[in-house]
């Protein structure tokens, strides 16, 4: 159905009000959701679908145009970019915000610093979203498409390009756009000479995905040459066969400077006679070595990409066992997992590391051997720890630990950062306004949202919670209004399970009120072989330390033979701290 043809069915006058043309939209939306389907033709079932895709794709132009307007009238502030605005306020997520700003850049009509209009950078897509013959989508994938051109390509073929591209969008999907647009770089860059570090370094990325259901995750992206050149050295040393195999127990698994070797090596510190051949105890010493590399060789099963996947985890293991991240007095410099005490003790369940990775509690209780346990005890099932100061306005690493027990990433509301990416942020009163460093006053707060809270408008204000569910938690709120103070639950979802069937915690707390004698099963004696906190000391100072013992009755392995340091840390309700 055309639009002369709609304009003839339904006459309307619309008003000029972009707030009450809003209004009618959401109310024609509405009334459409109401509306019996069943009792339509199939010609206007096909003219309804037709009609509203036209409506959405016109949509996203008007967006753009929202969008560039929330930007210059700073409609964002108390956010870190209209990005975020869109992406937390109105709650539509990093992915989709990222999409439209991409679109507005695209398609939207800026401001000159003189006032007047400047043409859309992409104006042949512009007016093809504006008739509804192009959508978003296409947009985003065109831009995708404009963005592997080299810089060094002649505008006006640029330009022709947006041109065949639009035109092509027209009838088809977004999908083939990335076809078409193999094409044209093939025409415009046919043997690769426009393409220098430029354009590589502008290219650059590396982006490790969400965690699945199965808790592994996607790792993608371009390197440099050469970075390539560096990985390949690596993956070549310590992912041959034979090497690095975790089907290996610590006595024969091929580790460290033996991963160096190959079958032609005679060992590091070999001797030579006269003719050249290697002599004496060395010799006998490289023999064995190559023996039990030839042995390993035959036991490893594996594919080449799992051995370069363990390769890279050896690497891993040798950079933080080495202190390459520095002296391991940060969280960010080593691994800090955090674990509930009935998940720990029942061997069920997930960690969760400083930076947002969850652990299965089978792989946590393997890498636990080689840990220095800290144990977090809070009141009575709630986010407030019991105490824990100090007189200075810095956090120390103890603190920061306790504050990742109890919020394990930043607390602003819609926030993603991994507790690794924060600061110990003064949440009850600024250190400088005669604040505390009590760990019942602080919260974790990446940088930018730190640096947000103040008393000016469009800045933020928390509050730590004294009552309530939300008890030691830290809430959210913009300067000056009265709106209710919020927590951030990005970081535990299972917030939204407590109280119901799915929440794994119900059972033993029923258990728990029944009987106040002592801790529910499972947590008075953990298994002696258990490599766990034993003893806790149930008193903080205020100048004192979070209790710390390193079980003694676990035998201590080193991981992969680099000598990994990391913390693990328990989360304890009060009641059961022995």
């Amino acid at each position: 159905m055309t639009d002369a043809a709609v304009a003839d069915v339904m006459p309307v006058v619309l008003p000029d009000s972009p707030r009450e043309l809003a209004g009618l939209i959401d109310a024609a939306i509405t009334k459409l959701g109401s509306v019996s389907l069943g009792l339509a033709s199939d010609t206007e079932v096909t003219a309804t679908v037709e009609t509203l895709e036209r409506a959405w794709r016109r949509a996203d132009g008007v967006n753009a145009a929202l969008l560039v307007q929330v930007s210059d009238r700073n409609l964002w502030l108390g956010y870190a970019t209209p990005r975020a605005w869109y992406s937390e306020y109105l709650r539509l997520g990093p992915g989709e915000a990222r999409r439209r700003e991409v679109v507005a850049e695209a398609i939207g009509v800026c401001t000159a610093l003189t006032g007047q209009p400047l043409p859309p950078k992409r104006e042949p897509l512009a007016v093809a979203v504006a008739a509804g013959t192009v959508s978003g989508e296409h947009v985003r994938v065109i831009e995708q498409v404009l963005d592997k051109i080299p810089h060094q390509a002649d505008p006006r073929e640029v330009a022709a390009a947006v041109t065949v591209l639009t035109e092509a969008a027209k009838a088809a999907t977004p999908k083939d756009m990335n076809r078409l647009g193999q094409r044209i770089l093939a025409h415009l860059d046919p043997d690769g000479t426009l393409t220098d570090d430029t354009d590589r370094h502008r290219r650059r990325s590396l982006h490790l995905g969400a965690q699945g259901a199965d808790l592994m995750s996607k790792l993608c992206g371009y390197v440099t040459p050469q970075v390539r050149a560096k990985l390949e050295v690596l993956l070549d040393n310590w992912g041959k066969p034979g090497m690095n195999n975790p089907d290996d127990d610590d006595e024969h698994r091929i580790t460290g400077p033996l991963a160096l070797m190959t079958l032609d090596d005679t060992g590091p510190n070999h001797t030579t006679g006269p003719d050249g051949t290697a002599t004496g105890h060395d010799t006998t010493v490289a023999d064995a070595r190559h023996q039990a590399l030839i042995q390993a060789r035959g036991r490893d099963t594996w594919t080449s990409a799992q051995r370069d996947h363990d390769a890279l985890e050896a690497g891993l293991d040798w950079l933080l066992g080495h202190q390459a991240l520095g002296k391991p007095d940060r969280i960010p410099a080593e691994v800090v997992i955090t674990i509930d005490e009935h998940d720990l003790a029942r061997r069920a369940g997930i960690g969760v590391t400083a930076t947002g990775t969850m652990v299965p509690v089978g792989d946590l209780i393997h890498l636990a051997a080689d840990a220095t346990p800290w144990l977090a005890v809070f009141h009575h099932h709630t986010r407030s720890v019991l105490d824990f100061g100090r007189g200075r306005r810095l956090a120390t690493k103890t603190q920061r630990l306790a504050l990742f027990a109890a919020e394990p990433g930043c607390s602003k509301p819609g926030c993603g950062q991994p507790f690794s990416r924060t600061q110990a942020h003064h949440a009850t009163r600024d250190y400088a306004r005669g604040g505390s460093t009590d760990v019942t006053d602080m919260t974790g707060a990446c940088g930018r949202h730190n640096r947000a809270v103040g008393t000016k408008p469009g800045q933020w204000e928390t509050h730590v919670f004294s009552d309530g569910p939300h008890t030691g938690r830290t809430g959210w709120r913009r300067t000056g209004t009265d709106q209710p103070f919020r927590v951030n639950h990005t970081h535990d979802p299972r917030t939204y399970l407590h109280g119901t069937v799915f929440d794994p915690n119900q059972h033993d707390h029923d258990q728990a009120a029944g009987d106040d004698s002592g801790p529910p099963p499972g947590l008075a004696d953990p298994p002696p072989d258990e490599p766990v906190m034993r003893r806790v000391n149930p008193q903080f100072g205020r100048r004192g330390g979070l209790s710390r013992r390193i079980s003694t009755d676990a035998p201590r392995r080193r991981l992969r033979g680099h000598g990994l340091r990391w913390s693990a840390l328990q989360v304890l309700p009060w009641p059961y701290a022995r």
